[in-house]
């Protein structure tokens, strides 16, 4: 599909008298992308030079010079030689030496100066001498072998320095070396026959077998060609009169193959880079065919040249030549050049390219596959093309998707939104009187423009029904001969939508012909010219609507040229671009260009560097890359472009696409997009960032029918239709519901529907949105409202419309139903009760609608709802939609229906299990003793109590039994609680009792409140018993209470207070109960032991701190040193460590046989595919938390287990500051000043030490404070680098995350000093 476009076209004339002097060879020097040639030798001059052609690139014109290299005479050494001949001319780039090979038998290298272009300073030397003469010679691609045949049907091979390396002898007996079995490619008799006489042949075996017959216009010369990669050579000679051979050797000089017979094989032959094909010339009667060999010598396929208009190729000489990538095979005839592509195995005649002479040297620029130099007598004509797909526009509503092709004299068109036809067939086939040079079609497809060699042919395309028409011709013009022997090359075309035509021409010099076509009457206006500069290409324009006519100079930038004016736009790239195209977006222009090596840019901006085709649609720009992926880009500001990332299974922007392949054309109408693969076949795919945002803009319209036509044919998801526009689709229900139309599309958007908002999930909208407030953006549902499910809204909205139509059909019925259905949760008994309905005016309409909807819910689910709404009719007519045995359900229906009312509803809610809905029911019957069975059987307390609620006398028994229910489910604090209320004290009793400590005062009250009262002894042993109870759960000052005033016991109370640590209450009640005997006895041995106690847990507390705190510095300080050593360990066998050692993640293992991050994983083992890793096992977890948690020295847990137990450290003394206040408080007041002292600079030092560890291992904020003041103080500070200092900076935000302990200061009491 892809069409060979002119970007370059220059001519440097000899100055010489073309009689005497001719161009006789040229060839490219790639370093500096010049053209090399050489003029004579001739009969009247002998001498040879050699001459460089340079080309200097303005902003006005592109000007050649000719520089001399060097000059030399060259007589011919063979007096039956009357002039020599230059067999073959190539460049050394890396040397600056440029190799001739003559006719004669000399090698002669010219060797350039690098400081100087002066011919002065030229080395010339003839490097050796072959005596029989050369008949041809061709330099390997590598540059390392020169391979040469000598006319006395010799082969020689030397390399670069010209040394020998193999000679060999091209006999007849090399015919002998291959045995040829044909299996009939491409011909007739491999064809299906039918059922005659010829099916029964042997296909392998053709009907005539060439034997070889030289052509009789064959010039008898020989041909070399190098395989691309270098390792084979072919040689293309006449064996001693009998036929014309195809030698192929080896890099290494020996026979590999020879080709089979051919008659009428010629001279030319070309080896495809590729390497599977070689390519020569047989000249038959009626026709000249191309033909093809493989590496092994057999026919492989061939194709029919096309003579010029009015001319025969019968006789004159025909050069092949394949370009540097294998795409295009230039065809050299006496007095133009053709350049063959070949895609889907049809050969396309691309280019034909009128020289006027015979071309004597053709040569393909080595690293620019489609720049060639050509010599043509007195002329040197440089050129370069583009492959471009001549495609019209992408702009809805004109995107019909139209590609022209072309081949020849022939145009293929095809416009792919009405037909998908694969080339290379097309739906239109024009016929135009020379070969096309090149097609173009205007901004909103009306006109498309032919440029044809020999004038421009305007169509007029238009449509009917959406669908395109054949185009119509409405005029042609021809160009004009100012005087005879001059001819107008024309290059490039561009058509504007005023019918105004501008051609692109190099005749004197680069000219812009301006025509304008009366579509009316079909009549040219008379032309005009203006100077082209260095323009060298029309830039396509995308808006529909623009009049415009621009080009692109080598320079990068753009002019405006539709008035025959040149205005510069204000948008330019940094350099020539081939592939370009300007995008207008409300007025902000942005010029899209792709560069030869894959550069895509937006102005100067570079976007990738691996771009291979590009698009531009009014939304995207659309890319394919040489990863193989398809990439969409949002046309916003220049800046604001964002590439997607390489992830086609998360961004809908990307998307993998074959091998290979290349962008066509676009149809954003049809949200398609065609693709070229290698081969040539096509293929059509719909994006889903080309889709979803197609279906954006039909929802944006109120285009809801072809927008749920897309979901449906692309499988996108329907929720997209009201997630898009929330409020503008509840606002517009009515309008959705006639659009769509059909029933079924309706169910099927009902029970699409979902809560989640796609917008935002799957289908989210990748397009940066412009200002802060974008109205009813996608993903807002104001319409929802908080906590509303989407579904439900969405199925009121539409129940609401149908339920207000005043005739209901069959079909509006069953959305009804599916509206009903399709509720989060499903409303059966709705939807039923729509059934119901019918059933009374209806009943077809109703077994109708009964079949629907157990269609759509399970029909067990909807025989339980409609038993549920007491309709035994209604349950009947879904459980015959079942598949149920009629003698599971008719005998329980009949049994229903003989039922009082009452009691049918109780029997049916206890059999659907509603068991509060079935004790209701029992209760409104007056059936209390059952009810309260039925309360107990199916524990339905809560509900019986609130049933009755304000019936006295069974609510005293409901209760009661919750009473009795509650104690044996052990929740004895609520049981106690009923029982209290009742007034039964002895049952509450035991309840608190049986509570716990929590409940001693509720206890106690209901003991004392029991009738009769319980005994002394009795209440003496409970009230022991709780206090004991409460003692052991560490709540002091209530067994102290119980002691004092249940069990009137000061001296039991007062131990329990100073264990608390209330002294000053056991002092107060000592002193109150008149028992001063009891301070020196029971409070002061309190006091004792609880400055024991005390003392002890303080100097643990500074021990632990002074074990642990350094012990965390030094694993943090090991870590941050040897980051691999401190988290694998020691190495086995004292391996040294590697060199390359990097935190990172890698697949390497160890020596210990584990990585650095699975030592402590508990994997030992290497997985497959090199990762090293395996799923961990909940086994192996467990026995992985069990080693954090203990901690044990040595691990890498170790660290985390230290500063947990220092962190509980620091909160059990905050904890203890209140006891310990109090205890040095009641040791001053008893006297003891000197242990109030001790403990009281103890818990000082303790809380000072955990102030200090807090700030040691919870650095915080004041870790730079505390390094900067370490740097003061003249302290050189260690600090890791590389990737030690990445871990150690991980490890410093780790501690910084650790919220530290508040441990406040320990204030002392002034009395103490």
């Amino acid at each position: 599909m892809r069409n060979l476009r002119n970007i370059r076209y220059n001519v440097w004339n000899s100055d010489a008298n073309p009689n005497s002097d001719a161009i006789t060879s040229a060839c490219w020097d790639p370093a500096k992308d010049e053209l090399l040639c050489t003029i004579g030798p001739d009969v009247v001059n002998g001498r040879i030079q050699l001459m460089r052609v340079v080309d200097h690139v303005r902003a006005s014109s592109i000007d050649i010079e000719c520089q001399e290299v060097a000059s030399w005479n060259a007589p011919s050494p063979n007096p039956d030689l009357a002039v020599d001949r230059v067999v073959s001319l190539h460049h050394f780039a890396d040397t600056l030496t440029t190799c001739l090979v003559l006719e004669g038998g000399d090698i002669v290298i010219v060797r350039e100066s690098e400081t100087s272009t002066s011919s002065d300073d030229v080395h010339i030397e003839i490097m050796g001498s072959i005596d029989e003469g050369i008949t041809g010679a061709s330099w390997s691609p590598d540059e390392e072998l020169l391979a040469i045949t000598t006319k006395a049907h010799t082969a020689i091979f030397m390399s670069r320095t010209f040394d020998l390396i193999t000679d060999m002898a091209m006999t007849a007996e090399d015919l002998n070396a291959s045995k040829h079995v044909s299996v009939g490619w491409g011909k007739k008799e491999t064809q299906f026959q039918g059922k005659g006489a010829k099916a029964l042949r042997d296909p392998t075996i053709p009907e005539k077998v060439d034997q070889g017959v030289i052509s009789p216009s064959d010039n008898g010369r020989t041909t070399i060609s190098w395989r691309g990669d270098g390792a084979y050579v072919a040689i293309n000679a006449i064996e001693d009169s009998i036929r014309r051979v195809i030698r192929v050797y080896s890099r290494d000089g020996v026979l590999d193959s020879v080709s089979e017979p051919v008659d009428h094989m010629e001279s030319a032959l070309s080896w495809r880079p590729a390497g599977n094909l070689l390519a020569s010339i047989q000249r038959l009667e009626d026709r000249v065919d191309v033909i093809f060999f493989e590496r092994n010598g057999l026919r492989h396929g061939q194709f029919t040249l096309r003579p010029p208009e009015g001319t025969t190729l019968i006789k004159g000489e025909i050069q092949l030549s394949w370009n540097s990538d294998s795409t295009v095979l230039s065809v050299s005839f006496d007095d133009r050049i053709q350049l063959w592509t070949m895609g889907n195995y049809h050969w396309y005649l691309k280019q034909e390219i009128f020289t006027g002479n015979k071309p004597t040297g053709f040569a393909w620029h080595p690293e620019k596959p489609l720049r060639f130099g050509a010599s043509v007598a007195e002329r040197l004509v440089q050129a370069e093309y583009i492959f471009e797909v001549a495609h019209g526009s992408l702009t809805p509503p004109y995107d019909y998707g139209a590609v022209a092709v072309v081949d020849g004299q022939t145009l293929k068109v095809t416009p792919f939104r009405t037909a998908n036809i694969p080339p290379p067939m097309a739906m239109y086939e024009l016929l135009v009187s020379s070969p096309v040079v090149d097609v173009a079609f205007s901004p909103a497809n009306t006109f498309m423009a032919v440029l044809h060699q020999t004038g421009v042919d305007l169509y007029e395309w238009t449509t009917h029904q959406h669908r395109s028409t054949p185009p119509r011709l409405l005029g042609a013009t021809k160009f004009a001969q100012t005087h005879s022997g001059d001819r107008l090359l024309p290059l490039q075309i561009s058509v504007s939508e005023t019918s105004s035509v501008h051609c692109l021409c190099a005749g004197e010099g680069p000219l812009i012909h301006a025509q304008r076509f009366d579509p009316s009457t079909g009549e040219v206006h008379p032309a005009s010219t203006m100077y082209a500069g260095s323009m060298f290409g029309f830039t396509r324009l995308t808006q529909a609507t623009s009049e415009d006519v621009v080009t692109q100079d080598a320079l990068g930038r753009f002019h405006a040229v539709a008035e025959q004016t040149d205005e510069l736009y204000s948008v330019s790239h940094n350099s020539q671009l081939p592939w370009s195209e300007l995008v207008d977006l409300a007025g902000d222009v942005i010029a899209i260009g792709l560069s030869r090596n894959g550069h895509l840019y937006a102005n100067t901006r570079l976007l990738v560097k691996n771009c291979t085709s590009f698009l531009v649609t009014p939304a995207h720009l659309i890319i394919t890359t040489t990863n193989h992926l398809l990439k969409f880009i949002h046309l916003t500001d220049v800046e604001a472009m964002e590439v997607p990332p390489d992830d086609p299974e998360a961004d809908e922007r990307c998307r993998s696409i074959e091998r290979g392949a290349r962008l066509v054309t676009a149809m954003p109408t049809n949200m398609s997009l065609v693709l070229q693969m290698p081969r040539g076949n096509l293929e059509t795919i719909f994006p889903r960032a080309m889709v979803v945002a197609g279906i954006r803009k039909l929802i944006e319209a109120l285009d809801y029918e072809r927008a749920f036509a897309f979901c449906r044919t692309q499988r996108v998801d329907m929720n997209i239709l009201f997630d898009h526009k929330p409020d503008q689709f509840l606002a517009n229900v009515g309008l959705f519901l006639e659009q769509i139309g059909d029933v079924a599309n309706i169910d099927l958007f009902l029970s699409s529907l979902r809560d989640e908002d796609v917008t935002q999930t799957m289908y989210r909208d990748t397009k940066a949105r412009q200002g802060p407030n974008g109205g009813d953006e996608p993903g807002q549902q104001t319409g929802t409202g908080a906590g509303a499910s989407k579904v439900n809204l969405i199925c009121d909205a539409v129940l609401s419309h149908l339920q207000s139509r005043k005739t209901k059909d069959h079909g509006t019925l069953q959305n009804i139903i599916t509206s009903f259905i399709c509720k989060s949760p499903p409303a059966f008994e709705d939807g039923l009760r729509v059934v119901y309905a019918l059933m009374k005016e209806d009943e077809q309409l109703a077994e109708k609608a009964v079949e629907h909807i157990c269609f759509l819910a399970d029909v067990n689910t909807l025989y339980d709802a409609a038993l549920g709404l007491y309709h035994l009719d209604l349950a009947l007519l879904v459980a015959q939609q079942s598949q149920r045995d009629p003698r599971e359900y008719l005998p329980f229906i009949q049994d229903l229906h003989r039922l009082p009312k009452l009691r049918m509803k109780f029997t049916i809610d206890d059999h659907l299990n509603r068991h509060e809905k079935a004790l209701a029911h029992l209760k409104d019957a007056q059936a209390h003793q059952e009810a309260q069975d039925y309360t107990v059987k199916h524990s339905l307390y809560p509900a019986a109590l609130k049933m009755y609620r304000y019936d006295a006398t069974n609510l005293a028994i409901i209760r009661a039994l919750y009473a009795t229910f509650l104690e044996s489910r052990s929740k004895y604090r609520e049981a106690g609680l009923i029982y209290e209320s009742l007034q039964d004290y002895p049952a509450a009793t035991r309840c608190y009792r049986a509570a716990g400590v929590s409940c001693w005062r509720e206890c106690l009250f209901t003991a004392y409140q029991q009738k009769p009262p319980l005994s002394p002894e009795a209440m003496t042993e409970l009230a022991t018993t709780l206090a004991e109870a409460v003692y052991e759960a560490k709540d002091y000052a209530a067994a102290a209470t119980i002691h004092l005033d249940h069990l009137d016991s000061l001296e039991a109370a007062i131990p329990c207070l100073c264990k608390g640590y209330h002294f000053a209450d056991a002092m107060r009640l000592c002193v109150q109960r008149q028992r001063p005997d009891l301070l020196p006895t029971l409070l002061d041995t309190g006091l004792a032991d609880a400055l024991g106690s005390s003392t002890e847990f303080l100097a643990d507390c500074k021990a632990q701190l002074l074990a642990q705190v350094p012990r965390i510095v030094e694993l943090r300080h090991k870590a941050a040193e040897d980051p691999l050593g401190f988290y694998e360990g020691e190495r086995t066998g004292g391996a040294d460590i590697p060199d390359d050692v990097s935190v990172a993640a890698s697949s390497r293992v160890t020596a210990g046989g584990a990585s650095l991050f699975t030592r402590y994983t508990g994997k030992n083992s290497v997985g497959t595919l090199g990762t090293g890793v395996s799923r961990a096992t909940s086994k192996n977890r467990r026995r992985e938390e069990k080693k954090r948690a203990r901690g044990r020295k040595g691990t890498v847990y170790e660290e985390e287990y230290l500063v947990n137990s220092v962190r509980r450290l620091a909160e059990r003394v905050e904890t203890t500051r209140p006891d310990i206040e109090r205890l040095v408080a009641g040791l001053v007041r008893r006297d003891m000043l000197d242990r109030a002292r001790a403990i009281e600079t103890l818990a000082a030092e303790v809380v000072d030490a955990c102030q200090k560890a807090i700030k040691e291992v919870f650095p915080g904020k004041g870790v730079e404070a505390r390094k900067q003041g370490e740097g003061q103080e003249g302290e050189e500070e260690w600090r890791p680098v590389g990737a030690d200092a990445v871990l150690a900076e991980t490890l410093e935000a780790a501690w910084r995350t650790q919220e530290a302990p508040i441990v406040t200061a320990f204030e002392k009491m002034s009395l103490l000093g």
